[in-house]
């Protein structure tokens, strides 16, 4: 039986593989990705923190609302006692909404990922032509802002299309984030000879699947952030391997939620000596220098 498959890469065994290090003899990566993201007003997808009525869906609107006035500055606070780079991952439209939070991400030296226009789309039902319109405003944007264009995209709410990876690489990215089909960067196969490579990203230790969907508590939140970590660091003793976590602001950057997320990345700062803690770009960027063959 031949089942459809999407012909971006081969299965590779994470056993097996060629070995190499990450910079400084190190061989377990970290970085942390924050999701900045704007919703339209009463229009268009939303994270639905809450049963809602009909829109405007006040309530969940606000709630996500509350990331960017308060809960951003709180992980700012959390990631400059800690000594953390962060990637940004944001929604074009943050630039004209609260241009202010971008403003202290760009003054820590923070990457900033492209992450479509809003969150209040998907990429993924559109037409090409129209996927390709968001990939260049969304991109334009960043590049007015920041002055250079991003390296690495995720699509809003991880929403794609047959042709987003053909479309990334045309548009000059050099990673995405979407699939977290391995604990290592793999090479994508695009069309016309291109090639686009992905970096893990989680969906394990990501606060909308936990927090939200599983409901898992605070405490059980962070203490599954230093086990992975533990485990991790074990793990890759063998081989590269890469840990990220992926935060919203208006879920953990809630006081009651806040402190479990510091005392977790205290204990992997405190590791720093035996690991890379980067951003997601410059993974993908020491991949790209590797030679042909070692990364799968």
């Amino acid at each position: 039986m031949n089942l459809a498959h999407h012909g971006r890469y081969a299965y590779s065994p994470i056993r097996g593989r060629p070995v190499y290090d990450w910079p400084g003899g190190k061989r377990l990566a970290f970085y942390v990705a924050v999701n900045l993201e704007h919703f339209a007003f009463g229009e268009g997808p939303g994270a639905e923190l809450a049963p809602s009525g009909p829109a405007p869906d006040v309530l969940n609107y606000a709630w996500r609302e509350w990331g960017n006035r308060v809960g951003a500055w709180r992980l700012l606070d959390v990631f400059d006692q800690l000594a953390l780079p962060a990637s940004v991952l944001v929604n074009s439209a943050i630039y004209a909404h609260c241009p202010q939070v971008m403003d202290a991400h760009r003054a820590r030296g923070d990457e900033v990922v492209g992450h479509g226009r809003t969150n209040s789309e998907r990429q993924g039902v559109l037409a090409e032509a129209e996927e390709r319109r968001l990939i260049e405003e969304a991109t334009a944007a960043i590049v007015i802002a920041e002055g250079a264009r991003p390296d690495g995209w995720l699509g809003p709410w991880i929403s794609e299309s047959r042709v987003t990876p053909d479309l990334l690489a045309e548009a000059g990215y050099f990673y995405l984030l979407d699939w977290c089909m391995d604990d290592q960067p793999v090479w994508f196969t695009c069309r016309n000879g291109r090639r686009i490579l992905s970096v893990p990203y989680p969906q394990e230790l990501n606060d909308i699947p936990a927090i939200v969907a599983r409901r898992d508590s605070p405490v059980a939140f962070g203490a599954m952030i230093v086990d992975a970590f533990e485990e991790m660091l074990v793990q890759s003793r063998g081989a590269p391997l890469v840990m990220g976590i992926a935060l919203h602001p208006y879920i953990i950057g809630q006081p009651h939620r806040l402190g479990h997320l510091r005392r977790a990345l205290a204990h992997i700062a405190a590791h720093r000596d035996e690991v890379w803690i980067t951003r997601a770009g410059d993974i993908a960027a020491h991949c790209r220098a590797l030679p042909d063959g070692m990364v799968p």
